[in-house]
């Protein structure tokens, strides 16, 4: 079925002979995470910058500018936050999974398959996706074992007739590719093992290209479900949507997976091929104009066009967020139902917090909310290792803060009151489906790990006076706190890791003074690290995080693990003093960003030497900190 749009606007024709020119729109989501409506689950209130049914409406709008579009989803669109974990646990609803509702409403052309799509179980999924109205892609992960219809085809060719500048119709025959991160086998490993297999992406990409155009494909769409990545981003790696994009053959590149927004202010395209990652829970549309002429040779793309709409912008004069687009009503009617649902469940208490659990200063300083975190962690760890030949080892757990701002913007923090806690705080202290793992390090391993988190911050020079800590290319759920150690950051050293894992200073260092319990610590000295799947799947390159130094690997969800720690009346106990901090500075003061409510829980961190200094348009509240 052909679900072009008509309308006038036309794109800018490319210089020909004889050939007319079509004009063909790419439209493009990614990484919806079953957000269907402009709600915040964990706050239980509204979030302007959210949901496909807003995003429905620029849809509608874009394919109205145009005579002939597409429309397809880079994945991640059914697992990832309440509303998807709601439905996995009513498997009832999986035919008829509100997400794959709205989706066929919206006539979506093609769709991959995201690594969270697995978080729930293969049966599951496959009761999801047997709804869907549209194909289904997955070009590097297969079944091995296959129990019912298959997830996906490797490849898809769609046939659409369009028609050119003269009016005359063309059939094009259009190529669909879908990759996601090989290490989703890993990540997701109680879920797959034994029944799928994957290959690196971009090898995978060299054999499918030439493959599909033997297949008669005019045009080759790539579906990554992966971020951009370096230049050095090579076979079998994570992000590697820029070197996807260098490979022959390949036309288009829709990337996604890191949640970041391409094209930038200074980056138009990867390579000179077109292309566009919109956002994450539905807060942009990727728009492609492409300029398609025919040769002896078949079709080309002569030109394009790349950009990204908004479904939210913020107001200059208070950083607030505003929408710009009204909603679907009809998505917003397939949702109702399960959203209601959805906020009774979540509602109901689980246990008491005397103190409030925020991320507003997690990034500085010891965090409440991330030490509940890491005692649920380390007491689960310590009760798996009982009664095997690692119950002695002493017990550490790694915890980053999933929600400290960053590209989730001024409302991306973590922010639950004293008093009752109910089931949405437990997910919003852990967002991710990651199971626990157990590793066994050293600790000049467990030094390596943090230094690859203190590259978070900029090298500050001695004596800089409101230096920028923050770098904003490192996201925060890579910054790991390792909780039962103490140890200081030395910032004017600079960075051993960059911002996506890779070694680039080995001889830099800048955690110091590194102790347990108060004593120095050889550095062969053998601790148990409790992380989770993410981390042991080589998950932004943390040292020891490889099967080797493996102890546990749990099938219980972290998730679940902090709600039960909860539920038995677990508490966040920080220490006294703080465990980690700054090497004093003397003269020194950087600014560091965070949510505007930071202002009025500045007496929780005196420690810190914090100012407040003034609200700035992006809705951040900026501080500074003398070191």
């Amino acid at each position: 079925m052909t679900h072009f749009s008509s309308g006038h606007t036309q794109i800018a024709q490319a210089s020909h002979t004889d050939a007319g020119v079509v004009a063909l729109r790419v439209l493009a989501t990614s990484d919806l995470h079953a957000n269907l409506l402009a709600w915040d689950y964990h706050k239980d209130k509204p979030c302007p910058s959210r949901g496909l049914a807003r995003l429905a409406t620029l849809i509608h709008q874009a394919r109205a500018e145009v005579r002939q579009s597409l429309l397809l989803d880079n994945g991640d669109f059914l697992h990832g936050t309440p509303l998807g974990d709601h439905l996995a646990e009513h498997p009832a609803r999986a035919r008829r999974h509100p997400m794959i509702a709205a989706m066929n409403h919206l006539a979506y052309d093609a769709a991959t398959l995201g690594n969270h799509e697995f978080s729930h179980g293969l049966p599951f999924l496959r009761r999801c996706l047997s709804g869907a109205a549209f194909p289904l892609v997955c070009t590097n992960m297969w079944e091995t074992l296959v129990e019912g219809p298959r997830l996906a085809a490797r490849h898809l060719v769609l046939h659409r007739d369009v028609v050119d500048d003269r009016g005359q119709s063309h059939r094009l025959r259009i190529g669909i590719l879908g990759f996601l991160p090989p290490q989703t086998l890993v990540w997701e490993w109680r879920h797959m093992k034994g029944r799928t297999a994957a290959a690196g992406i971009l090898d995978c990409a060299a054999m499918s290209v030439p493959a599909l155009r033997a297949a008669g494909a005019d045009l080759v769409i790539a579906l990554s479900h992966s971020g951009i990545g370096g230049a050095g981003a090579g076979e079998g790696a994570e992000n590697v949507s820029l070197a996807l994009a260098g490979i022959a053959g390949v036309d288009v590149v829709i990337a996604g997976h890191t949640h970041l927004l391409f094209p930038t202010p200074d980056q138009s395209d990867l390579i000179g091929k077109p292309a566009v990652m919109p956002g994450f829970f539905g807060s942009h549309l990727g728009v492609i104009d492409l300029t398609l002429v025919k040769g002896c040779a078949g079709w080309r793309v002569a030109g394009h066009r790349t950009g990204l709409r908004e479904i939210a912008r913020r107001d200059p004069a208070n950083g607030r967020l505003y929408p710009v687009v009204a909603d679907d009503a009809a998505i917003v009617a397939l949702a109702m139902p399960d959203h209601k649902a959805l906020q009774l469940r979540t509602g109901a208490p689980i246990g008491h917090t005397p103190r409030a659990l925020h991320s507003f200063f997690a990034l500085l300083t010891d965090s409440p909310a991330l030490a509940l975190v890491a005692q649920a962690q380390a007491a689960q760890l310590t009760a798996a290792l009982a009664g095997t030949a690692h119950a002695g080892l002493p017990v550490l757990s790694a915890v980053a803060p999933f929600k400290a701002g960053g590209r989730g913007g001024a409302e991306n923090y973590t922010d639950i009151p004293a008093g009752t806690l109910r089931l949405r705080h437990a997910t919003d202290l852990y967002l991710h489906p990651n199971s626990l793992v157990g590793l066994r390090l050293t600790v000049s391993e467990l030094a390596l790990w943090l230094e690859r988190s203190a590259s978070l911050y900029h090298q500050i020079a001695p004596g800089a006076r409101d230096a920028v800590l923050i770098d904003t290319e490192f996201p925060s759920f890579n910054f790991d706190v390792i909780y039962g150690l103490s140890y200081q950051i030395d910032l004017s050293q600079p960075a051993r890791f960059d911002a996506r894992g890779n070694e680039v200073n080995p001889a830099a260092r800048r955690i110091t003074d590194l102790t347990f319990q108060g004593r120095a610590i050889s550095p062969d000295q053998v601790f148990a690290l409790a992380t989770n799947s993410y981390r042991s799947g080589d998950g932004s390159g943390f040292a020891g995080a490889m099967p080797a130094h493996l102890l546990h690997a749990g099938r219980q969800a972290n998730r679940d693990i902090v709600e039960a720690f909860i539920r038995k009346g677990g508490q966040a106990a920080c220490p006294d003093r703080p465990s980690w901090g700054f090497v004093p500075m003397p003269g020194t003061t950087v600014v560091f960003d965070s949510n505007p409510r930071a202002v009025a829980v500045l007496p929780e961190v005196p420690h810190l030497r914090l100012a407040a200094l003034t609200r700035l348009p992006n809705g951040f509240q900026r501080f500074r900190l003398h070191l």
